[in-house]
């Protein structure tokens, strides 16, 4: 990458798949790695499709951060926003939470600029 940007990594990834995992439904298509001695997809034959490999991680400054850039914090009240910095983090409320609480939530966001992931 030429420069880092605040959006995060834009490289497109292959869908890793199972061996045979396309052409087989019960198979699915869960990551599982091909060991066999004459399987073309361990050999790296071109037309198969593609192995998880250390060259395609993402760069460690976008790393765990939510495709928007922002790093993600779990809030479980209005209080948790206050200890969260709007330039860098974003909020995502919990699923437990219940909705006069989100209403709550939402309210103070809006208020202090901090961006919600899940609105």
């Amino acid at each position: 990458m030429s420069e880092s940007r605040k959006d995060g990594p834009k490289r497109k990834k292959p869908r890793f798949i199972r061996n045979k995992g396309q052409h087989m439904k019960r198979l699915g298509e869960k990551w599982r790695r091909a060991r066999g001695i004459d399987s073309k997809m361990r050999a790296s034959i071109y037309g198969k499709p593609k192995s998880p490999r250390a060259g395609y991680g993402t760069n460690s400054e976008f790393r765990g951060l939510h495709p928007s850039g922002y790093e993600e914090v779990i809030v479980y009240n209005p209080q948790d926003l206050e200890e969260l910095d709007s330039s860098s983090q974003a909020a995502r409320i919990a699923s437990k939470v219940g909705l006069a609480k989100k209403e709550e939530i939402l309210n103070k966001a809006d208020e202090t600029g901090i961006e919600i992931l899940n609105r």
